[in-house]
């Protein structure tokens, strides 16, 4: 008996799981609020230096005392001493030499009509520390990969409901702690943990979600949660407009995880990890409740205890022989694999945040560029389930890294004037970055074998994070050459889509199982080569004997 069929025997798709999967859902709605949020928190606004003089009472109108003060369209620097002979018609700097500029130090001053506040005007980010928006928000970075290590392990030796329990706790503690902060430090240390709580309740989500499945479901199951985060864009596009003040936007996507944290104590641990755990007895009672919901509760009183661990010594045997991540490596074409899998990753998840988090680089109303972003995944991932499905998943991840990694290098050359061309291409390129993730969850798993899988992903999963962390970083090198970033963002992608040409297809082929089948999958058409030389070989005709005449 295998576990699938123990699902099959208390309901396969029912009541109880579609009632479990639309819990587990709702927080992932809050996902894109958190990993997109600092668009709308640490937002720049038009500023320019505090004025010294503004408090002394010079009689002067706004706008000329703004123009002695500060020279025009600087933001980070004021003069030294006021400027009176700019307010002449015909005036000029005395001896006829450029007026002496300094630092502000006396702050900033922030036009507040778009945001009413955020970290940068909160802090001052900007000018020499503007770099520090981009750090807190690779930091945020950190910690989803920080708690995609923890709670993975975790997850496995205490369960997964109890993590996520946990998870939905630390979110809203953190998040709520975040809105809070008194200090720039504490801020980031604070969205460092709300990030490693957010990796903790994706990994588990996800976890739950296809443990309780039947295998028939667990495709649809997956799709739906990964359309729960693109309408989660949408929600936060929404809630980030009524919400114009960071601090009550950051407690207003983090208190939901104080319900969620509540109700997590109704959800189900996994038999399956309980069987696996050594815990039948507890899986028998959770797998005869689910019977229950689903109006099984005959079928579920039959179960016992033999038949749970009958199943689980099947399930034994298919882990005895133990397999390190070194095994990523050792063998040729799963070496491969792993190479050009890694820089997919990588590489999509870098262009992917250093496209998702430059929203008003754009020039349009930030709240319509966050919608638009969200909207251009529906189309992305159903052009992308077509092909993957009808085409083949080597072509897709090649045609989307490629075509995103174009369309960023194309907005190079695009003026900036051309604003709509400029969106327009942008929106096309994260549309195909959404593709090649969509693509490439479904891809890595169809190319490691079973004994590796979980390692496999597990690298995979993490060279995303990497590239998550760094695209933030990337964006400072702007102030050194403008366009810099662009060039890394694009061209990252169309390399990783080349190098995804060398990967095998596995469309309509079975799931390995061994890192020898995975090898020997390679092998066919060298065999194939050699037995049509045979075939060749065969049907020519033998060579004449020395000393047979020769036909006339």
């Amino acid at each position: 008996m295998a576990f699938a069929d123990l699902l099959d025997h208390v309901g396969g798709m029912g009541r109880f799981q579609v009632v479990y999967v639309a819990l587990l859902a709702l927080p992932i709605f809050m996902m894109a609020s958190h990993n997109l949020l600092q668009n709308f928190t640490a937002a720049a606004s038009e500023h320019r230096c505090r004025v010294r003089w503004e408090a002394n009472g010079t009689g002067l109108s706004p706008g000329d005392l703004l123009r002695v003060s500060v020279p025009g369209g600087e933001r980070c620097r004021r003069f030294v001493a006021a400027q009176w002979w700019l307010l002449e018609v015909n005036g000029t700097a005395a001896n006829g030499t450029e007026p002496e500029t300094e630092p502000c130090h006396d702050g900033w001053t922030y036009d507040r009509s778009v945001f009413a506040s955020t970290i940068v005007t909160e802090w001052d980010l900007v000018c020499g520390s503007r770099g520090l928006k981009q750090l807190a928000q690779s930091l945020f970075m950190a910690g989803v990969l920080v708690g995609g290590i923890v709670f993975g392990g975790l997850s496995d030796r205490f369960g997964r409901r109890s993590l996520l329990t946990w998870c939905y706790l630390q979110m809203g503690t953190m998040g709520t702690c975040t809105s809070f902060a008194p200090t720039f430090s504490v801020y980031c240390l604070f969205r460092f943990l709300t990030g490693a709580a957010l990796s903790g309740i994706v990994l588990n989500s996800v976890s739950l979600s296809l443990e309780w499945m039947p295998t028939h479901a667990r495709a649809v199951v997956g799709t739906m949660m990964g359309y729960c985060y693109t309408l989660g864009q949408f929600l936060l596009a929404g809630v980030a407009y009524a919400i114009r003040d960071w601090r009550w936007l950051q407690l207003a996507v983090s208190l939901p995880f104080f319900i969620f944290f509540l109700y997590s104590w109704w959800l189900t641990e996994s038999a399956r990890w309980l069987l696996m755990a050594g815990k039948p007895k507890q899986a028998l009672k959770e797998l005869k409740k689910v019977a229950r919901t689903n109006g099984k509760k005959e079928e579920g009183n039959k179960l016992d205890i033999e038949a749970l661990k009958s199943y689980m010594e099947k399930e034994m045997t298919s882990v005895k022989t133990s397999h390190t991540v070194v095994d990523l490596v050792r063998t040729p074409v799963v070496r491969r694999i792993s190479c050009c899998l890694c820089f997919v990753w990588f590489s999509t998840s870098f262009a992917y945040y250093g496209l998702a988090m430059d929203l008003q680089n754009f020039a349009f109303d930030i709240y319509v560029i966050q919608l638009v972003f969200g909207a251009v995944d529906f189309p992305a991932k159903l052009i992308s389930i077509l092909t993957i499905t009808f085409v083949g998943r080597r072509f897709t991840q090649s045609l989307a890294l490629i075509l995103a990694g174009l369309a960023i290098l194309a907005n190079i050359f695009v003026p900036r004037d051309l604003r709509t061309l400029r969106t327009a291409l942008a929106v096309f390129g994260k549309g195909c970055l959404a593709s090649s993730f969509n693509c490439v969850y479904l891809y890595t798993g169809e190319l490691y074998p079973t004994v590796i899988r979980q390692t496999g992903m597990g690298l995979s999963n993490t060279m995303a994070r990497i590239g998550s962390i760094t695209a933030p970083l990337v964006k400072m090198a702007g102030e050194i050459f403008p366009a810099l970033p662009f060039v890394i963002y694009g061209a990252a992608p169309v390399v990783a889509g080349l190098a995804a040409t060398f990967l095998p297809e596995t469309r309509n082929a079975p799931l390995p199982e061994t890192v020898e089948e995975v090898e020997s999958r390679t092998r066919p058409r060298t065999d194939e080569a050699q037995q049509l030389q045979v075939l060749l070989h065969a049907a020519r005709p033998d060579p004449a004997p020395e000393g047979t005449p020769k036909p006339h």
